[in-house]
């Protein structure tokens, strides 16, 4: 497991209250959006110590640059020393730029991750990886820190639409798919997200994802089984926030994930049946928004600078068979196109 504490379940702000009871710290800030200040702050605001609030804008777009100078000026106006703590609550956006935030101000200051989306708790707040969106790239500025503690409370899941957590759900998905093949054979028969528990999902997840950071925390090797679905996935994301439909993170993901199923199964590492197994069940999850045909340049362009690459060499985790993974595997633009012409004509 990891190296500092997850809290998780209906006593999680309770652990949290006394976790910050026990640390002295010299100034607290709360980093909400406009979704959280309003959902779920006033859910946190009784367990915690005196405190300020920092609100940004909500969504994928302000992951950027210009907000991290607008919360570094606060910190600082504030006069917030090394002894300071930040926490972030909110979803993948707020703990990733949160974090970044933090690790940075002052070359480093505490942090607690707080998430309150199903992706954010199941994977986003979990390993330590933080950063911002750069020109169009998709966590292109960032950098490993790991936070003081993750709290993870499931009442939060309560203020999301179905669309924010069948979002989520992709993470899921994928982590059943690398790592678990006797779920994935469960996980396959649900047709409703609202019929599953969603708690013992989280711990799932959670348990996966935290076993391999601890075996690779720097993504030097087994860590890349992570990235399968994410290098279309990102790319695709990438494009579509920059039309007026943007998909949200988990639909990408989800959408990379046919694709480098396509990928896995060309490549002879999964069969024909797998790959139809996964294609239909993401697809009977969320449905299928179009891929334009005049993105593919684009998309292959952005996967072409995935941080994952090396050598120009666009790299990617394959399923090696459903419930492995083959990481550091080459493919091309061509796959890229052919991958996106399948997942554009699944019925």
């Amino acid at each position: 497991m990891t190296n500092y504490p997850i809290y998780i379940g209906s006593d999680a702000l309770l652990r949290l209250k006394e976790f910050l009871e026990q640390r002295k710290y010299s100034g607290v800030l709360v980093l909400v959006d406009a979704n959280t200040q309003v959902l779920c702050y006033p859910l946190l605001q009784p367990f915690l110590p005196a405190h300020s609030t920092f609100e940004i804008p909500s969504g994928e777009i302000h992951k950027n640059l210009n907000s991290c100078i607008k919360i570094w000026e606060h910190l600082t106006h504030e006069a917030f020393d090394r002894k300071g703590l930040v926490i972030n609550l909110g979803g993948g956006v707020i703990g990733d730029m949160g974090g970044f935030v933090a690790a940075t101000y002052k070359r480093g200051i505490d942090f607690i991750q707080v998430p309150t989306t199903l992706l954010s708790q199941v994977d986003a707040s979990v390993g330590g990886k933080l950063g911002i969106d750069f020109q169009g790239y998709k966590n292109h500025i960032g950098v490993f820190c790991e936070p003081q503690a993750v709290v993870i409370w499931p009442e939060f899941l309560d203020t999301l639409t179905r669309r924010e957590l069948l979002s989520g759900m992709a993470e899921v998905i994928k982590h059943h798919l690398i790592a678990d093949r006797e779920g994935w054979n469960r996980l396959k028969l649900t047709r409703e997200v609202f019929a599953l528990k969603l708690e013992d999902l989280i711990r799932h997840s959670i348990k996966i994802k935290s076993d391999i950071v601890q075996a690779d925390p720097l993504e030097k090797g087994l860590r890349k089984a992570l990235n399968f679905g994410h290098t279309i996935g990102h790319a695709i994301e990438s494009q579509f926030l920059e039309t007026s439909h943007p998909l949200l993170h988990g639909e990408a993901i989800a959408i990379g994930m046919i694709a480098e199923s396509w990928i896995s199964h060309q490549e002879g590492l999964i069969s024909q049946a797998e790959r139809d197994e996964i294609a239909g069940f993401i697809k009977n999850f969320y449905g299928k928004p179009e891929i334009p045909s005049s993105f593919y340049p684009e998309i292959c362009d952005r996967a072409l600078n995935d941080k994952k690459n090396q050598k120009g060499k666009i790299l990617c985790t394959l399923l090696d068979g459903i419930g492995k993974v083959r990481f550091d595997s080459e493919i091309r633009k061509t796959q890229i196109e052919k991958s996106l012409d399948f997942y554009n004509l699944l019925s």
